[in-house]
């Protein structure tokens, strides 16, 4: 059996498929191709530079920068050395997260764009491993280690000129068990660990997604999410790398808000067949496209909702749909393709077949809306620690609301709290073993250990597997809540069903720990509340408005109880019986949300501790009292 190195895996695609595009990369005024032998070219110059500069195997080499084809090419280059990279996400502050990854993970040499340049001038006094600092832009004047990417591939031009079979002894240095990535996680805790990925993690996990999508080769892509992270590896670049299909970077713009504006344009442009997204992008197409709709009057608004509706009932879960009586609404959903559904995915460039969400969980609702407009979000799973593909829907294969069919091949179990493997259907924590399970976290001998038993990696997830041969995932395993009878469950279900399905609930985190009942922090969306109490003839700034709002919120989450709209959701003794809000979102900025817009709910819990032990006292159980009030002002 074959175990290629992503450096294999480059080379083969690149003698299959050499005149294909690979890159699509907007700096002017379009999107301009670049070939796969010509990727191969410059991937070749910019590693016989950094050979020449010094880069030997297994070299840390950091890499910060916006995406890009010289990211991309960079990296491959850096692979080519025999050199492990190390993808940091330009989300990181200088100051603690940066630094510490730098030193954690001994970097000698760092890759940077010029716009994230001066986070690492501010702190490179405190990186004494440093050896170099290669800049992607040019700037006007360079500062000591300091040089131009455009300088290390003229470097390496001569280099190779002189050393004409450097590249090939370099190959021939790596070997699969060799480490590629050093993949930080996102900083859940105060020292996020460095998930080590080997060449044939990543290859293993390309072959295992091949089992599931297949990819034809005039398929292209724009990778919208961060290229740091190894979904964007895996699911973007690598898997169409295998396919000889091809991909785009998003342009930048002079700051991080232009760059997210020109998403929606290079969609348009770059036309792409299939897109990779995460929850919190997908909620924003969805409201995108709903506030196109309703600036269109209420007509088209009323048309739209009931060929929702129409779409709704017919689709179901997808694997299901049609069927019985509903025969007569296929022609009818034919008519509002064409009238409605097609503009929509014109919006999305017209050619894309599907999105695949990952990262988080996605809303089944969120599931079936776009199934509806003719765009299905097919829900995957994964982790770093599984570099990161675990299952996916597809094509072929989908059935809404689940996590799809598992890669292959890999083994799953579901597993109790002892780590007794529990049979079909029943909830657990979800262990796999396959070629795709990460090396070990780097210099952290007992998280490893704890984490991989015996090759078995325990995500740390819930989930269990349906008889149809689907994957659920439920909530984190270890974030279980635990109620006074003992009885654990997962909280995420319920606190993404209350942002999700309440215009007035922004965020939501659910607490319980061996407690007489379920309590929340409830962050609020002010701009509805105000319009809301508005409508009523209220002046916010009176407390008698701010009441108002304070019932308004307790009304939404009364929607899951008896006789609500939403009853029987979920069990109500699992529902929140006291609220505490909160007068700030928890974002990245306030340390509350990590670099993958997840909630770290240990940081939320700790910052508000005082908020939930007064939940517990009888004077703060009723959702109108002073503290909330003073919460909304």
């Amino acid at each position: 059996m074959t175990r290629p190195t992503i450096i294999d895996l480059f080379n083969t695609s690149v003698d299959k498929f050499s005149e294909n595009v690979f890159l699509w990369e907007k700096t002017g005024s379009k999107f301009e191709p670049t070939t796969y032998s010509e990727t191969r070219r410059q991937v070749h110059h910019i590693a016989a530079g950094l050979l020449s500069l010094g880069v030997k195997n297994s070299d840390k080499v950091a890499l910060l920068s916006e995406g890009r084809n010289a990211w991309i090419v960079g990296e491959l280059g850096i692979l080519l050395t025999g050199a492990i990279s190390v993808p940091l996400s330009i989300k990181l502050e200088e100051s603690n997260d940066l630094i510490f990854r730098l030193v954690h993970s001994e970097t000698k040499y760092i890759v940077v764009s010029g716009g994230q340049l001066k986070k690492i001038r501010k702190i490179i006094g405190d990186l004494p491993l440093v050896k170099k600092i290669i800049v992607f832009d040019e700037q006007p004047e360079y500062q000591p280690l300091e040089i131009s990417l455009n300088d290390v591939i003229k470097i390496g031009e001569e280099y190779l000129a002189k050393n004409p079979d450097s590249i090939q002894k370099s190959a021939a240095e790596i070997k699969p068990d060799d480490v590629a990535t050093i993949s930080y996680t996102s900083g859940t805790t105060a020292d996020p660990k460095g998930v080590l990925l080997t060449h044939r993690n990543y290859t293993g996990n390309v072959e295992q997604a091949m089992s599931l999508i297949y990819i034809p080769p005039t398929y292209r892509t724009l990778i919208i999410l961060p290229l740091d992270h190894c979904f964007a590896h895996v699911a973007g670049f690598y898997s169409f790398m295998a396919y000889g299909a091809s991909v785009g970077t998003v342009q930048n713009g002079k700051t991080g808000m232009e760059t997210l504006k020109n998403i929606p344009i290079n969609i348009k442009e770059l036309k792409p067949d299939i897109l990779l997204s995460v929850p919190s992008l997908a909620k924003n197409f969805r409201k995108n496209i709903e506030s196109n709709i309703r600036q269109q009057g209420k007509t088209i608004e009323k048309l739209f909702n009931f060929a929702m509706k129409t779409a709704y009932e017919y689709n179901k879960e997808g694997f299901n749909k049609g069927g019985g009586w509903k025969f007569w609404q296929r022609p009818l959903l034919a008519i509002f393709d064409k009238v409605l559904f097609t503009k929509i995915r014109a919006g999305f460039g017209g050619n894309l077949k599907f999105f695949v969400g990952g990262g988080a969980l996605l809303d089944i609702e969120l599931q079936r809306f776009f199934y509806a407009v003719g765009m299905p979000m097919y829900q995957g799973y994964g982790l770093s620690e599984a570099t990161p593909i675990i299952s996916s829907n597809g094509l072929i294969q989908h059935k809404l609301g689940s996590s799809g069919f598992l890669v292959q091949p890999m083994d799953l179990k579901i597993c109790d709290l002892d780590g007794n493997e529990l049979p079909l259907g029943v909830k657990g924590e979800i262990v796999i073993k396959g070629e795709n399970v990460m090396a070990g976290y780097y210099k952290n001998p007992t998280a490893t250990a704890e984490t991989v038993v015996d090759g078995w990696l325990h995500t740390g997830d819930m989930g269990y597997m349906d008889k149809d041969g689907f994957l659920y995932v439920v909530g984190r395993f270890k974030s279980l809540l635990i109620a006074s009878d003992g009885e654990k469950y997962s909280p995420e279900g319920i606190e993404e069903s209350l942002a999700d399905n309440s215009k007035f609930i922004e965020q939501a985190i659910l607490h319980n720990n061996q407690d007489p009942y379920t309590s929340a922090l409830i962050v609020p969306n002010k701009e509805a509340l105000k319009s809301y109490v508005k409508e009523k003839g209220l002046d916010w700034k009176t407390k008698e408005a701010k009441i108002e709002a304070l019932n308004k919120l307790q009304a939404e989450i009364n929607e899951y109880k008896k006789d609500g709209r939403l009853a029987g959701t979920f069990p109500d003794r699992w529902l929140p019986a006291a609220v505490a809000v909160i007068g700030e979102p928890f974002t990245e900025q306030n340390g509350l949300m990590n670099s993958t817009m997840k909630i770290v709910r240990g940081k939320v819990e700790q910052r508000y501790e005082d908020r939930l032990k007064q939940l517990y006292l009888a004077n703060y159980k009723e959702i109108i009292n002073d503290v909330n009030i003073e919460a909304l002002s």
